[in-house]
């Protein structure tokens, strides 16, 4: 018995020493890089894991020289109980693409678990030349990012100022994947342009080629820009975030393809625009800024009228070409002929190819006197960027023949005869100063006991209701925090509108004046703040409320006159006709809303 005793000690100590280490072994802390290889194809993806055995915070990754990261960090935990024994992992996940060949060292990444700091060794990834077929399989941004493309395509990128530019955004689905929703990041703002969208009704998938490959496209956005400035334009790019569902190599219990969902976001990218001034050599003296292809005339209405009768005469130019951003040229007209400020028309549709139509200016002309008037040949200039040169129309010479009437000749020193005053002689205008008089005595009025003491004596108890009614209804203005807003915004409407009128003639500050004013009038009557303005939502928010489509088309063009006079010359004609526009469109809309 003795001698079994002494056998067994040493076997216990060795039991109990073994355990003791498997119990300090599972409560050590880990913490380790793993690769999914160690050589791989440029052409290729590396998946790196740097997994711990115990919650940790503050993890900070490596730079990851070399390499691009395509997802990352995504993090993933395990947690389980075996014979009551708890298993913990939590790993964070990158995949990396690389961007050269060569060596490359994925240096230490650290993690704070227990309030020490852990970091895990540096390892060395050799990449080579492409392969054929890339062993591992991509992720779903990495196929998402090589089959999505957002292109931005410029009709001409050396253009003269002026002349239209065409920007057409396209997006490139490769068959691979699928699109299944997008929104705008930035929209581009196109300074130094005088700009026009062209709206985009469907949103229709055509078959098409992108770099050689068959792809799929669907047009965004399409814009008409003129340059207002020569030299480099930048024409800023459009960014979008969207929704890609790509197909993986799992499938469902059914047998079906399992679809990994991405969010990409895509750029149209900078474009530069390289805008040539137009040439001096040959340019007409009457030239106004007109570019593009025009036909010019001057007609009337009648060339044969009565005295006092009126006809209108039509500046008119029509074709194809900058037709907003120009100035009409004005009939030189006799001083006997009366003439009323022109009335402007316009007629313009725009498309990918630019501005087409016509524009006119209608003046009434009324003849005072019989004889026969002459309306002078007028000239137009415009630059041809197809020609590259200038082209000036002249007008027909247009003779008035006033039939009926009094005759100029007849009717000498009109001026002289009009201001002529008639004093007639009065034999009464003076009279003897009276020696007598019919005086009465003055009568003495006492105050009290008089309806001014009665009145003064009830005026305070008739103050005191007052005060109350005034003052419940003062508080209650203070408390309307909407109506408040409400007159505040009108009380500025008419006052940046008054302002608009007192800076006519002076196109800069006229047309911000208007703008403010157009804005406030909104954000008064929709009850919306003034950063919610686009034209498109204020078109669709005067539709919910049932304004006429009419009085919405002139409130958004008065909107974009105050844009395009940014970059464009405009007449004081035209100024005030946009003034007394914004005058009837507030009016009318005032009735409607």
């Amino acid at each position: 018995m003795p001698k079994l005793f002494k056998i067994n000690i040493p076997l216990l100590f060795l039991v109990f020493f073994c355990l003791f280490t498997q119990a300090q072994d599972k409560g050590a802390v880990t913490f380790e890089m793993k690769l999914s290889k160690n050589k791989l194809g440029i052409n290729e993806r590396l998946r790196v894991d740097f997994a711990m055995n115990k919650d940790g915070d503050d993890f900070t990754p490596p730079d990851f020289s070399g390499f691009r990261v395509l997802m990352g960090p995504s993090q993933s935990i395990s947690s389980s109980w075996i014979n009551g024994v708890r298993s913990y992992s939590k790993t964070y996940s990158y995949t990396l693409a690389p961007t050269a060949r060569g060596k490359f060292s994925i240096k230490q990444a650290s993690i704070v678990i227990g309030g020490k700091v852990y970091k895990s060794l540096a390892k060395t990834v050799e990449v080579t030349a492409a392969v054929d077929k890339p062993n591992g399989e991509k992720s779903a941004d990495a196929i998402a990012e090589d089959n999505l493309h957002l292109v931005a395509e410029v009709s001409k990128t050396n253009p003269y100022l002026n002349e239209a530019v065409s920007v057409v955004y396209k997006l490139y689905v490769s068959p691979q994947i699928s699109v299944s929703n997008y929104r705008p990041l930035d929209n581009p703002k196109y300074n130094n342009f005088w700009s026009q969208d062209i709206q985009v009704s469907r949103l229709n998938a055509q078959n098409g080629t992108y770099k050689g490959k068959a792809y799929r496209y669907v047009v965004l956005k399409r814009v008409v820009l003129y340059p207002q400035k020569s030299g480099k334009l930048e024409i800023e790019p459009l960014s979008l975030e969207i929704t890609v569902d790509v197909p993986t190599n799992k499938r469902d219990f059914f047998g079906g393809r399992v679809y990994s969902q991405t969010n990409k976001t895509v750029s149209a990218g900078k474009r530069t625009i390289n805008v040539k001034a137009l040439p001096e050599k040959g340019k007409p003296a009457d030239f106004s800024g007109a570019v593009g292809d025009f036909d010019f005339k001057v007609t009337t209405s009648k060339t044969q009228l009565n005295a006092s009768e009126s006809l209108q005469a039509k500046v008119e130019v029509s074709g194809k070409g900058n037709l907003k951003l120009f100035q009409l040229p004005k009939p030189n007209l006799p001083s006997s002929l009366e003439v009323y400020e022109p009335e402007f028309n316009e007629g313009i549709r725009t498309n990918l190819a630019g501005m087409q139509g016509k524009v006119s200016d209608s003046y009434t002309i009324v003849p005072a006197y019989k004889g026969k008037y002459p309306i002078p040949s007028i000239s137009f200039s415009y630059f041809n960027p197809k020609t590259n040169k200038y082209v000036t129309k002249n007008s027909e010479e247009i003779l008035i023949n006033v039939i009926k009437g009094p005759s100029s000749s007849s009717a000498t020193n009109p001026t002289n005869s009009n201001n002529k005053q008639v004093v007639s002689s009065n034999n009464n205008a003076f009279h003897f100063i009276k020696t007598k008089t019919n005086l009465h005595a003055i009568k003495s009025n006492y105050f009290f006991g008089s309806t001014p003491f009665y009145l003064w004596l009830l005026l305070p108890l008739l103050l005191i209701p007052t005060y109350i009614l005034l003052r419940k209804k003062r508080e209650a203005i203070t408390n309307d925090v909407v109506g408040n807003k409400v007159r505040k915004a009108n009380k500025l409407a008419k006052k940046y509108l008054s302002k608009a009128k007192a800076t006519l003639g002076t196109k800069d500050a006229f047309y911000v004046a208007l703008e403010k004013a157009l804005h406030n009038y909104l954000k008064a009557k929709l009850k919306i703040e003034t950063s919610e303005f686009s034209k498109d939502k204020i078109q669709v928010l005067l539709s919910e409320k049932k304004v006429d489509s009419v009085t919405i088309d002139e409130f958004i063009s008065l909107l974009k006159n105050c844009e395009a006079a940014r970059y464009s010359p405009f007449s004081n004609v035209q100024m005030q006709q946009d003034y007394d526009k914004a005058s009837e469109v507030i009016s009318l809309m005032d009735k409607q809303l």
